[in-house]
């Protein structure tokens, strides 16, 4: 299913979800205060909403190539990196200053993208083209290593903490792989429930995560062996989707898009421990410094959703662009 036949999907399965409607803000609860921007792309309309966190505001749009879905920083931490996955490029951006750094154009599909910890690699999920591109770092350009042929639509990727293994889900094959970095060939692929989205890996790099977009639970992947095991299903919501480290080492958040719900993990009992109510269909999430607030994105009702954590109430909603897609900024908390 393309982009545009999946959005509208998804839009017509939040309006028919009661808890579409935004949710009062939480009186009292002060935003936690910011001092570089908050940057929120806008898929649809092909830019990035520049949010002034002191007065959470837009105050400017920065154009990319088309349909920019994801977001990761640098290895130098000096830019972080837009992935255009129709426009075949990349956009490098100061976190800082919000200023467009410099553009790399020949980069086919990139729908989701990271680097390996050692940063030596960067890895790329061609959503609609059905290959994985890992590319060699020098710290400045990609050089092509391999193209990697995979299942239908790569989805979302994760690398574990000695670059040696990528995890890829596949969308529309109900599958997860994975993928030898040294040699960039496939180690192994294994059946999923429906529509896999976003991966997360423990800190042990032992047991993985995948957000099942198409049903409403995440799965649980022993990868320690040379073949992985399903040990357990997590019920969440419907389209269960992203996945963000709650900072603490010891919580995830996953996010819910039809169900309008956001569910922490406890990694060591694998159990859920809290819901929080999110209108307009949560997609990726950031966590502030401090580990007191979430930033949500709110794919259908163009807005960035803040949420108190503690409280589990809306403290702030700011107008963006149209499907707005990943959210960052420089002062999270860590990963």
């Amino acid at each position: 299913m393309n982009f545009i036949a999946r959005y509208f999907a998804g839009l017509s399965l939040v309006f028919l979800n009661v808890a579409f409607a935004a949710a009062p803000a939480a009186p009292g609860v002060a935003v936690t205060a910011l001092t570089t921007p908050v940057f929120v792309l806008n898929s649809l309309d092909a830019n990035i909403s520049v949010i002034d966190p002191k007065t959470w505001t837009e105050i400017k749009r920065i154009p990319t190539g088309k349909e920019p879905h994801h977001l990761y920083l640098s290895p130098d931490e000096k830019s972080f990196i837009v992935a255009n996955a129709f426009g075949d490029s990349l956009t490098f951006i100061d976190p800082k200053t919000a200023e467009v750094q410099r553009t790399v154009r020949g980069i086919l599909d990139p729908y989701h993208l990271r680097f390996s910890p050692d940063m030596k690699w960067f890895v790329t999920a061609a959503n609609r083209l059905n290959h994985v591109d890992v590319y060699r770092w020098d710290g400045k350009d990609l050089v092509l290593a391999k193209r990697i042929s995979t299942s239908k639509t790569p989805s979302h990727l994760w690398i574990d903490s000695k670059s040696t293994t990528v995890y890829a889900s596949m969308q529309d094959s109900d599958e997860l792989v994975a993928i030898d970095l040294a040699t960039q060939t496939i180690k192994w692929r294994t059946k999923t429930g429906p529509t896999p989205a976003d991966v997360f890996v423990t800190a042990d790099d032992k047991t993985l995560l995948l957000g099942l977009t198409g049903g409403d639970s995440v799965q649980v992947f022993d990868v320690s062996s040379k073949e992985p095991k399903l040990v357990k299903t997590i019920k969440t919501g419907s389209g269960a989707h992203a996945f963000r480290s709650a900072g603490d080492k010891r919580h995830v958040f996953v996010s819910n898009r039809v169900a309008n719900s956001i569910n922490k993990i406890d990694l060591q009992t694998l159990e859920v421990v809290a819901t929080i109510a999110v209108p307009g269909g949560p997609d990726c999430m950031d966590v502030s410094a401090d580990g007191k607030q979430l930033l949500v994105t709110s794919r259908w009702i163009k807005k960035l959703t803040v949420i108190d954590i503690e409280s589990k109430k809306i403290i702030k909603q700011v107008n963006v662009g149209r499907s707005p897609h990943g959210v960052w900024t420089l002062e999270h908390a860590p990963r």
